[in-house]
């Protein structure tokens, strides 16, 4: 499996559980301006999947909530980021 491979699989779990949350749903949905419709036509897009661990990454609660369900180390979606489009290391030098 490739590193983006890997961080999709991670990405598309933490999909799962914000659309399982909820609380956190409506959040998520009103700060990406996604429907609940888009949420499965736009699970295989890279972009997309950044874009909901950008979101995740917003709270530590968030991702501590997310990889004690999920049974991930807590640095796995920073790392999944880091392996989807836009999530490269950013050097301002």
């Amino acid at each position: 499996m490739s590193a983006q491979e890997a961080a999709e699989v991670v990405a598309l779990q933490a999909l799962a559980w914000l659309a399982g949350n909820d609380e956190l749903l409506p959040v998520f949905l009103g700060s990406t301006g996604a429907a609940a419709d888009d949420l499965r036509r736009q699970a295989g897009d890279p972009g997309f999947l950044g874009a909901v661990l950008d979101f995740l990454l917003m709270d530590d609660a968030w991702v501590i909530a997310f990889c004690d369900a999920a049974g991930l180390p807590y640095t796995a979606p920073m790392q999944a980021r880091q392996g989807l489009p836009g999530g490269g290391a950013v050097h301002w030098t």
